[in-house]
């Protein structure tokens, strides 16, 4: 079983020893506990276990299997330095973002969510210029203050790389905020978390159940600063943004 935990592409509807283990998890306490046991001991935490997904884990920030987000710059193109990580994680807040947009969609178990390259590279690019708007609404062009948002801090690092290659011969260049997101979006597919479904839009690609695990698990951190600026909709890969009524009670639900 705890192998399979290592295996995110694999399904217990296509290998029938994984379905019984995912059987037995879900009815014999005994078992369930000693994988749980098994895992911590690996620094992995078991987040879900489900006929659809299989067993989903998480892994401590000390664990073997901790990606961390230095590692993951390098293994992307690039060298891991602060400014880089920063753009790595706005672009996979901005997945996780536009994948589930509103509370109920987290929620759901059968949601869907669909995503494409430019439209989240749109995304985080528009919410950088929100942020810049509200810094400069506060006389505020210089590092803001501890207590600031950490999106805040961040939107200048966005806001000045450029979206998409300067060579002009077509190719995406790994540096650029569309290779980046491009590389999350394939990285997250490797994984098991998304599926791609065509080249349209840079790249389009749905949600799996083994990413709303990992998305909810994140919990409603993530999302409160994107949503207070009402970036939560993108309509098309050209940045037309527009944003969602949200009640106190949608927010709280997150």
């Amino acid at each position: 079983m705890v192998a399979y935990a290592l295996r995110p592409k694999q399904r217990p509807a296509r290998d029938e020893t994984y379905a019984d283990l995912v059987g037995r998890f879900r009815h014999d306490d005994a078992f369930a506990e000693l994988v749980k046991a098994i895992c911590f001991g690996m620094g992995l935490i078991v987040l879900d276990v489900d006929n659809r997904h299989g067993i989903v884990v998480a892994s401590t920030g000390d664990s073997v299997f901790a990606v961390k987000m230095t590692d993951y710059a390098k293994r992307t193109g690039g060298e891991g330095k602060a400014h880089e990580r920063v753009l790595h994680a706005l672009a996979h807040l901005g997945t996780a973002t536009l994948a589930y947009p509103r509370p109920a969609d987290l929620a759901n178990p059968a949601y869907v969510g669909r995503v494409t390259v430019n439209g989240v590279e749109a995304f985080v690019r528009e919410a950088t210029r929100r942020l810049a708007e509200v810094a400069t609404e506060s006389n505020d062009q210089h590092d803001p203050p501890a207590d600031a948002p950490d999106l805040e801090a961040a939107w200048r690092v966005y806001s000045r790389r450029a979206s998409t290659p300067s060579s002009g011969d077509g190719r995406r260049v790994a540096s650029s905020t569309i290779g980046m997101v491009g590389k999350a979006l394939s990285f997250l597919a490797d994984q098991g978390m998304l599926t791609r479904r065509s080249d349209d839009d840079g790249g389009t690609y749905l949600t799996t159940s083994r990413y709303r695990v990992q998305v909810l698990e994140a919990g409603s951190r993530m999302f409160a600063e994107l949503i207070s600026l009402g970036v939560t909709e993108v309509t098309d890969g050209n940045g037309t943004l527009a944003p969602i009524e949200w009640t106190e009670k949608d927010v709280n639900q997150l």
